[in-house]
């Protein structure tokens, strides 16, 4: 009975229908897992790449998570009294999707040689379905996802062994997505919802992506490049001269563009000159991802600085030109054990989400701080925190405009004075250098929030955690 309870729940149980057919996939609707390269048109010379990867069809997969949600959906109709059989059209769904690299999943105790596995998995969350009634103006919204970031909204799609740097192996994995992605956003579903055939559109918008997965589909030189922002134009240099007035002009259309003209270099120009006219494109550009921010990864990212701040503060970095290898690492022995022993935080090989949300804490400065000599440094260590911890909310929340309305209205007044700190007190750390999340956290979160309402919503955080279940269940 689990099996055939387990039939139901895995995508390629229910009969549907797109209008018009879908380009290029087939009609079938009980596939369940496939081999992740079918899709593919092997010409004669393609040699099968030895590629161990796994995945359901798209939009088998999709329907699946629509009848998972079929009781919500009604519900959502009964609310606004639309469960009769006028309303069967006009329904738009909008998808969450995310990718990410999960490292090392070698086996740590089987026999055999060692061999370093790297996997990649992508995945998709139900976000909203809304609904047109015929007569209405307005779409009303029928269902929202009240866990966005929940391992359990975030549907797995592909998982591939392959490590995520890999790009000639990467995108030909994700390539028959990225082409059922595109099929399905011309068409319709049809599919039976409360007994009644209802039909959907479906709206992509790829977030849930660390930077470094962004800078990979998008085509962009990687993260230590000096175009430092995947949302706008600016370079490292000028993001550290001015650190807040920014806006977000970069967009897959403009990458594709770009890649063209650093292809064929239509004017002539040297490769410096070139570079900077197509600012850092230099890949084609294969997927198309939305610019947001991803919240997970600006916590840690920004974290990595703090944490750098306070050895320098405990050192008197800004008194010193170049400090010595083994002068750093004795500031940062001596950070670590304070923090050990007044906060319990061990210290971690690479900074993780729990470990920055544990830094990132006004008491994390006054433990730090009795370690700073001067009283006018730790101030500013204390109001250089408050700040963050007044900022931080607004990308943290789920909806911010309910959850932290204040912070919300004062978060342009906070980053000018974070970064007129940063640029007085603390400007020995960013003479003509910024990272790129702090960049991000102090010159594009208003922007963001005003395109999408929300960071959180959108993060990667959903995939993370389930990057962690399929550890514990390599079966699956």
């Amino acid at each position: 009975s689990l099996r055939t309870a387990e039939k139901e729940l895995l995508p390629g149980f229910h009969q549907f229908e797109w209008q018009p057919a879908l380009k290029n996939v087939s009609a079938s609707c009980n596939v369940g897992i496939i081999n992740g390269l079918s899709g593919w048109t092997s010409s004669v010379d393609d040699s099968p790449p030895d590629t161990i990867t796994r995945r359901f069809r798209y939009d088998v997969a999709l329907v699946s998570a629509l009848k998972d949600l079929e009781e919500d959906i009604m519900e959502g109709l009964r609310r606004y009294e639309m469960e009769d059989s006028a309303c069967t059209t006009g329904f738009s769904v909008l998808i969450k999707e995310s990718c990410d690299g999960m490292g090392d999943v070698s086996e740590k105790h089987g026999g055999g040689p060692v061999v370093p596995e790297k996997a990649v998995r992508f995945s998709f969350t139900i976000m909203s379905v809304s609904v047109l009634a015929d007569e209405k103006e307005e779409a009303v919204t029928i269902f929202t996802e009240p866990k966005p970031n929940s391992e359990l909204s975030c549907k797995p799609l592909c998982l591939m062994f392959v490590d995520e740097s890999n790009h000639e192996t990467v995108t030909p994995l994700l390539g028959p997505i990225v082409a059922e992605r595109n099929a399905m956003k011309e068409s319709r579903l049809i599919l039976s919802i409360g007994g009644l055939a209802r039909s959907f559109r479906f709206h992509f918008r790829g977030t849930g992506y660390d930077e470094k997965m962004v800078r990979e589909m998008e085509g962009l030189e990687a993260s230590g490049s000096s175009y430092v922002c995947t949302l706008c134009d600016t370079s490292r240099a000028e993001a550290s001269e001015n650190m807040v007035l920014h806006s977000i002009t970069r967009c897959h259309e403009e990458n594709l563009e770009r890649y063209e003209i650093w292809r064929t270099n239509p004017f002539s120009e040297s490769g410096e000159e070139l570079r900077d006219r197509v600012k850092g494109v230099s890949a084609k550009p294969f997927m198309e991802i939305q610019p947001t921010m991803d919240a997970l990864h600006c916590d840690i990212g920004n974290a990595t600085e703090f944490y750098k701040i306070f050895q320098d503060e405990i050192g008197g970095g800004y008194r010193k030109v170049n400090p010595s290898r083994e002068e750093r690492r004795s500031w940062r022995a001596a950070l670590d054990k304070q923090l050990r022993k007044n906060l319990k935080l061990k210290p971690v090989m690479r900074m993780n989400g729990n470990y920055a949300r544990r830094l990132m804490a006004q008491e994390t400065v006054e433990v730090v701080c009795e370690l700073v000599p001067s009283e006018e440094r730790r101030e500013a260590l204390r109001e250089l925190m408050r700040l963050y911890l007044q900022m931080k909310p607004v990308w943290r929340a789920t909806c911010p405009a309910k959850e932290c309305p204040d912070q919300l209205c004062r978060y342009s007044f906070n980053s000018h004075s974070f970064a007129d700190l940063l640029s007085s007190t603390f400007k020995y750390r960013y003479k003509g250098k910024i990272p790129n999340y702090l960049h991000k956290t102090l010159a594009h979160v208003p922007e963001i929030i005003e395109r999408e309402i929300s960071i959180r919503a959108w993060a990667s955080e959903g995939n993370e955690s389930a990057n962690k279940l399929s550890r514990r269940f390599p079966e699956m």
